[in-house]
């Protein structure tokens, strides 16, 4: 596995503290959640390579996005452990890990994002439409910075 900038922790905590800010602004205005790919990219590096406080930190983050959108505690931290458990073993016998695995399981965490919200608070154009744009913020932000 290369090394990328998720791994420096002082990088990683600099990024956990824009998500909540950007996320407890932008929830005021316009976009549900924001950066939850790059925060389940952060979360999938932690577990893989056993950094169990940054680790820790993705979770409160996870934690304080939750609350501001209106999630029940620890549903993205859930959702990202089973797809980390269950979905993504299957994709990396494929797939070594790389930039465009990323990118893969940053959209399977919001396809589990969108089947959750549609669970919890309903479905309409208006969230879909919000969630795609996130994904696509989140791919363009991944790609740039990370």
């Amino acid at each position: 596995m290369t090394r990328n900038n998720l791994d420096n922790p002082i990088f990683l905590f600099i990024v956990l503290l824009i998500a909540i800010i950007i996320n407890a602004i932008a929830s005021i205005h316009f976009l549900l959640i924001m950066f939850a790919g790059i925060l389940f990219t952060a979360f999938y590096r932690c577990l893989r390579k056993r950094y169990l406080y940054s680790l820790t930190f993705v979770v409160i983050t996870f934690l304080f996005i939750e609350i501001n959108t209106g999630l029940k505690p620890f549903t993205l931290t859930l959702l990202s452990l089973f797809i980390y458990i269950f979905i993504l073993p299957k994709d990396e016998n494929h797939t070594s890990y790389n930039l465009s695995s990323s990118y893969i399981y940053i959209i399977f965490f919001y396809i589990g994002l969108i089947i959750l919200w549609s669970i919890i608070f309903g479905l309409n154009t208006h969230i879909l439409i919000t969630l795609a744009i996130n994904v696509i913020i989140d791919l363009i932000f991944f790609g740039v910075f990370l």
